[in-house]
């Protein structure tokens, strides 16, 4: 980090730490059950098609998730993990109106995935109305994570240049995910894992180098 103080980088430690758990578990769970999904297609298939349980046909996809639940754990692994990381960064963020925005958008992105695992995208819960929260989860999932990795800019500044990445991914995501609602050049798929992959790789990103750059580890290669 630039200029951070050692009592600082100390309280930011855990975030890294949980920050690299975080999306790294996701995509481990979503790899897992991709694998199990006879005929699943990143390009075609949306992720939540994943964590939907038993066989149907819904809007012109072939739902057959063997192993539904390693999919909703990765959704709200991803969503508690980053959440918690968020809570413990909290004292050493910078203070400020901006500090408060990405708390907020952070912990919509939290809610919002939390409710895409516990919610599935099911034909059986358009029939009873619930996929109205999983739409509302996905929509805060996204939008608030892209939001976060934006805003993240002011209350992490001690981190130097990398924490540039944020607005260039953030605007990424939510580019990819204008683009799945008008349909358009690519499959939904490609639009919606660009959406979500955009917010993983920047909360990677800021994990590692918490983690890189933390008073202990920088002590330990000076020895």
């Amino acid at each position: 980090m630039t200029g951070v103080d050692e009592n600082r980088g100390w309280s930011l430690l855990p975030t890294g730490v949980l920050w690299i758990i975080a999306p790294l578990w996701y995509l481990l769970c979503e790899a897992i059950t991709a694998r199990a999904f006879p005929g699943y297609s990143y390009a075609t298939f949306y992720i939540s098609d994943l964590g939907v349980p038993g066989r149907a046909t819904f809007q012109g996809r072939e739902l057959a998730s063997q192993i539904p639940q390693v999919m909703d754990a990765g959704f709200i692994g991803q969503g508690l993990l980053f959440f918690l990381g968020l809570v413990l960064a909290m004292p050493a963020l910078r203070p400020g109106i901006g500090r408060i925005a990405f708390v907020v958008v952070g912990c919509l992105h939290a809610a919002g995935i939390v409710l895409v695992g516990l919610v599935p995208g099911s034909p059986e819960n358009v029939a009873n109305g619930l996929i109205v929260v999983h739409v509302l989860g996905a929509v805060a999932a996204i939008l608030g994570g892209n939001c976060a990795a934006i805003l993240s800019v002011g209350p992490l500044r001690d981190l130097g240049r990398v924490r540039w990445s944020g607005p260039g991914l953030g605007a990424l995501g939510i580019l990819s995910g204008l683009l799945l609602t008008a349909l358009v050049l690519m499959p939904d798929g490609v639009w919606e894992r660009g959406s979500v992959y955009a917010f993983l790789a920047w909360e990677l990103i800021i994990g590692s180098v918490i983690c890189l750059s933390s008073p202990r580890l920088r002590r330990g290669r000076e020895r």
